[in-house]
């Protein structure tokens, strides 16, 4: 039996209309992948994981399927889509947004992780020009939602630690709230078996054909240091201190988008992994950097800037790490960044809160080692997580200092919108918390191309050809990723 029990489910449909109905289970033989496929989403799902510091699990990860509701936006108009039916709001996207997740009112169930239940999606870069008066691009490729959101009805809560997996399923009592009660403990009872069977052998039917084709840049090598050039003059002239330009990189590509996720997951483990499946577009990434998090009150940005590759062994790796943090050219830039993130916290902190807790520490990821450090204030009274993130978006670390200027001479020296890219992924829970990252190392499928965006951030030092195979460099590994999947099709 899941809890709440029927009766206090009853009696809490009087005053809830979103009642989380739960049930914990020993998962101790699966993991997040095996969860995951076992399931078998149909419809748009989401896999959330993270690794922190890039080398230890962290303690939850999240699996979402069954949405009772999609929210998407092009332009002023958002769409929600749901139970057969569709409405259309006009507005902001985050406002928006912050409209539908107030319509429910969801019971507090107790002993339950910060999340359980809410949105989880993306928000563009290009949702940017809600915020601020930015003119920018209005075209790119793919063509996509300026934001798109899953509020899933099925939510799997894998710990870790205890290796206990918590079924969710966040039932709408409506009309009929033993009927709705009842439902819930089939699909809970449903689930658990199928998590307790063995996974599934494909038999290669419905494998995606293989196919990999040609990478193609949407700006040349000249077009890029052309543009390197012209940032450099703008920093000179004293309008900013950096600008983040980057390119896009696209490919056809036909195979299974969730193979891309395992392999990066395995090769290149980081804070923010995820996989987010909406039907015709894919989003798959692994980035190691938040954008900003609201946890109880406290509110934080994690600030990343300054990198060095991993060494061969114990004295490799602290050798580099000493240089890193002897670079005065990587402390001067991580600086500017933090100071950047102070002064977006208290946008929205209590007075006086603001504080950096963590400062320009080498955090290890797997391949590379990065100088973070950790920003945390309290929120405001009478602020909440949209408010969090407002202040916030987008990163400096993606658009340069300061941020407006440097987004003007952004939309100047890049042809199309940026999309997905340097935009935010994660979720706004119906608890009030928030959790999103930056997205950036991450893979747009849609409609058989798949899409890589890299940017490299132009200081007033900058060589235009290192700054154009930092761009390429960091592509690599995300395109090797996608050539291997894509050249064998499907695994099972």
């Amino acid at each position: 039996m899941g809890a709440p029990d029927k009766e206090e489910y009853l009696s809490l449909s009087k005053r809830y209309d979103l009642i989380p109905v739960s049930q914990v289970i020993n998962a101790d033989l699966d993991t997040p992948i095996s969860v995951y496929k076992k399931v078998s989403p149909q419809g748009p799902a989401y896999l959330l994981e993270s690794v922190e510091g890039g080398e230890n699990l962290a303690r939850h990860s999240f699996i979402g399927c069954d949405p009772f509701l999609l929210f998407s936006s092009r332009g002023e108009t958002s769409f929600l889509t749901g139970a057969g039916q569709q409405e259309a709001l006009q507005g902001s996207p985050l406002e928006n947004l912050a409209r539908v997740i107030s319509r429910y009112r969801v019971y507090p169930a107790p002993g339950l992780p910060r999340f359980s239940g809410g949105a989880v999606g993306y928000l563009s870069y290009d949702a940017v020009r809600f915020m601020e008066r930015v003119n920018l691009p209005r075209c790119g490729t793919p063509d996509l939602p300026d934001c798109s959101f899953i509020f899933a009805g099925t939510v799997l809560i894998l710990d870790h630690v205890s290796r206990s997996l918590t079924i969710v399923i966040n039932s709408r009592p409506g009309n009929c709230p033993a009927h709705a009660y009842d439902e819930a403990e089939r699909r809970i009872a449903e689930v658990a078996g199928a998590i307790c069977g063995k996974l599934a052998t494909k038999d290669g039917s419905g494998k995606p054909s293989a196919g990999f084709g040609p990478v193609v840049s949407n700006i040349t090598a000249a077009e890029f240091k052309a543009g390197v050039a012209r940032a450099k003059e703008y920093i000179k002239a004293g309008d900013v201190l950096q600008v983040v330009l980057s390119r896009r990189l696209s490919m056809t590509f036909h195979g299974d988008s969730f193979q891309v996720y395992r392999r990066l997951r395995s090769l290149n483990p980081s804070p923010y992994l995820y996989y987010l499946d909406f039907g015709d577009a894919k989003i798959i990434g692994s980035s190691p950097e938040m954008l900003v998090r609201l946890d109880g009150g406290t509110v934080e940005t994690c600030p990343i800037a300054g990198t060095r590759p991993r060494g061969d062994g114990l004295e490799a790796d602290q050798r580099l790490a000493k240089d890193l943090l002897e670079d005065a050219k990587e402390r001067a830039e991580h600086l500017m960044l933090v100071d950047l993130g102070r002064n977006d916290l208290g946008k929205v902190s209590e007075t006086g809160t603001v504080r950096v807790s963590r400062f320009m520490e080498v955090e290890k990821f797997s391949h590379v080692m990065h100088l973070v450090s950790h920003v945390t204030g309290r929120i405001a009274p009478g602020l909440n997580a949209f408010d969090a993130l407002k202040a916030c978006f987008p990163a400096g670390t993606v658009t340069g200092a300061p941020k407006v200027r440097a987004m003007e001479i952004i939309s100047e020296l890049e042809p199309e919108a940026r999309g997905i890219y340097a935009g935010a992924i994660g979720y706004f829970g119906f608890s009030g918390n928030l959790d999103t990252a930056i997205a950036i190392r991450t893979v747009v499928v849609h409609n058989g191309c798949a899409y890589v965006q890299t940017g490299a951030g132009i200081v007033a030092d900058s060589d235009p050809e290192m700054e154009y195979r930092e761009t390429q460099n960091k592509a690599m590994a995300l395109i090797k990723t996608l050539e291997e999947v894509g050249q064998r099709g499907a695994d099972d």
